[in-house]
Order: C-alpha cells, then sequence, then structure tokens
C-alpha cells in the first residue's frame, strides 16, 4: 500500500500561494478574502482532496487517532449494536472514541456519513456497506493510508479489509439439519434486495444443502422480507402454497422473528424452523428455536484488531477475516 500522507490545510495554501490563515477563512467563512483568492482555495481544496477538520473547530483533539467513523445499516438491528460493542471494548484501551451513524440501508446515507467522518478527520473507517454501494470514491483514502475495514459485507470496487460471517456455510448447516430430519419441502425467508451480499451467501447455502440430500429445488418456496412485518407476510404466503413446506430456514433475525410471530398467529406448531441468527428467549418459545448462531461481538473485535493493526503501520494486503457460525439445536 502507497504511504502518502491526507492533504493538510498547509499543502492548499502552499498550491495557492497564500497563508494557511487564509484558507481557514475561506473554509471558515471568518474574515473578508477576495472573491478570486477563495474561488482559487476552494478549487485547490476539490483538486486536492483536502477534507476540513470540522470537529477541530468544537474541541481540541491531540491525536488524530482519536476517533473511529462506524457505519452500521440499523440502530434498532440488536446484531450491529452488539458488533458496535465488540469494536468499541477492543480500542477503549487505545483512548479510541467510536462514533456511530445509521445508513438506514441506502448508499446515499452511507455515502453522506461516510463524507461527515471524513470531515471530521477520524483517525479510521468501519463500514457496514448497504446493498447498493459502490466504494471506488474511498481509494484516494485507502491510498493516503486511512484505515478502512468493511464488515458482514465487503467492499464494492475496493480492495480493503473485511471481517464477515461463515454465511454460507452456516446456512447450509442449519437447512441440512432440517433435510437430515425428514424435510423434502423447506421454504427460505431471505433479505431484500436480493442483491444483497449475505442473502446471496445464505441462499447459495441453501442450494448447496437442497443438493447435498439430493432435494429438488423449488423457486415458489422462496420468499423476501426485509423486515419483521414483511417476513411474517412471506411466511403466511409460503404456508398458503398448495402444496407447502413443513419446514422453514429464515435467513437474518428479522426474518426469524417474522417467521415465529406468523407461525403462532397461525397456530403451526407443525412447521419446523431454523433462524440463522440467535434471538432473545430463543430457548423459552414453544417448540424452543433452533438457530445459526453469528458471533457479533467476536466480528467487531476482529476488525478492531486489523484497523488497530493499521493505525500501528501496518502496511499489508487487503485481508478477509472469516468467523464461524455455530448450529445450536434446542428442539
Amino acid at each position: 500500500m502507497a504511504t502518502t500522507r491526507r492533504p493538510t490545510m498547509s499543502d492548499v495554501a502552499r498550491e495557492v500561494g497564500v497563508t494557511a490563515k487564509t484558507v481557514s477563512r475561506v473554509l471558515n467563512e471568518e474574515g473578508p478574502v477576495a472573491l478570486d483568492t477563495r474561488e482559487k482555495v476552494l478549487e485547490a481544496v476539490r483538486k486536492l482532496g483536502y477534507q476540513p477538520n470540522l470537529m477541530a473547530r468544537n474541541m481540541r483533539v491531540g491525536a488524530r487517532d482519536a476517533a473511529i467513523g462506524v457505519v452500521i445499516p440499523e440502530m434498532g438491528n440488536p446484531f450491529f449494536g452488539t458488533v458496535a460493542g465488540g469494536i468499541e471494548s477492543a480500542v477503549r484501551e487505545r483512548g479510541l472514541t467510536v462514533i456511530v451513524g445509521s445508513s438506514s440501508e441506502t448508499a446515499e446515507l452511507e455515502r453522506s456519513l461516510i463524507s461527515a467522518f471524513l470531515a471530521r478527520q477520524v483517525s479510521a473507517l468501519m463500514v457496514v456497506p448497504s446493498a447498493a454501494s459502490d466504494h471506488r470514491y474511498l481509494r484516494s483514502e485507502r491510498l493516503a493510508g486511512l484505515p478502512i475495514v468493511f464488515l458482514d459485507r465487503p467492499a464494492v470496487g475496493l480492495a480493503a479489509d473485511c471481517v464477515v460471517s461463515a454465511n454460507r456455510e452456516g446456512a447450509r448447516s442449519g437447512v441440512e439439519h432440517l433435510a437430515g430430519r425428514g424435510h423434502t419441502r423447506i421454504g427460505f425467508v431471505g433479505d431484500q434486495p436480493v442483491t444483497l451480499y449475505t442473502r446471496r451467501e445464505r441462499f447459495a447455502g441453501y442450494r448447496d444443502a437442497l443438493e447435498a440430500f439430493s432435494l429438488p429445488f423449488d423457486r415458489a418456496l422462496v420468499e423476501s422480507g426485509h423486515d419483521s412485518s414483511a417476513a411474517a407476510e412471506a411466511t403466511l404466503r409460503l404456508l398458503a402454497l398448495p402444496d407447502p413446506p413443513t419446514a422453514l430456514f429464515t435467513a437474518n433475525n428479522f426474518a426469524t422473528t417474522g417467521a415465529v410471530v406468523a407461525l403462532a398467529r397461525a397456530g403451526r406448531k407443525d412447521v419446523a424452523l431454523v433462524g440463522y441468527d440467535d434471538l432473545p428467549l430463543a430457548e423459552v418459545l414453544d417448540p424452543p428455536l433452533t438457530v445459526v448462531a453469528q458471533d457479533p461481538a467476536a466480528m467487531g473485535a476482529a476488525a478492531a484488531e486489523l484497523l488497530l493493526a493499521r493505525l500501528d503501520g501496518t502496511r499489508s494486503k487487503a485481508q478477509k477475516t472469516v468467523i464461524p457460525t455455530k448450529l445450536i439445536v434446542r428442539a
């Protein structure tokens, strides 16, 4: 990796031939500056890719490694909350502050948050990408030495460190558990959009398990639902089929919650269910819920380890860390 540094205010001043104080006046809109000088400064900012340190306007930060910007899809998803907790626990002893923002699974908001973090001169970025993201715009930041680690889903268009779960292998183990108990009609309820990395990997694991047991793939048994309400509706559609599934594999925690609600409301204890991601109180459900459990805290800790190594000067090629899953059989 190249070791070029990120551009500074002094670089902008040197490019234009003015003082750093003049550049500061333009960027902070403080004090009089000639119009042509202002335009030259702004052009130099765009040319060099300089990001103003907005945090410095409000507080003094003694070191560049004072904060880490973390972008997650949803604040309300306990999985990502646990990931963020794992990050914070791992970096706290280094005196680092974790700043978290939610992209609401949109590429536009994700990029806006990243730009805001860069403007505040965070020392590193951790990003859970949305489905439609393209991260080529971060190449200059990575080349300038900014540590960037992607979580749960790899970057798109950018070679960068990432930490993911063993999605395909985990899904296969869950579906094989059902097939091994005699189920031949196994429904799949996954996330939306279908292009999402975790959805694709877990669906591939579903297909792998069917093939391993010589079971035919039936497109009618595949449904999607991003939140628990949509997943509940998807479950009811599967149950209403002329030849409905006798078992379900739900590919994330929201899908599992929706399926549990739908089966309970329909009074259907005869449909087997295995969920990807563990749920609170899963063992006290009736019947208890078998799951493919991820380890979000370990994911956060592993991502933090990669990031701290980069901050300490590691310049190796981008690394991919895969965190194993565990099949927890409850009933």
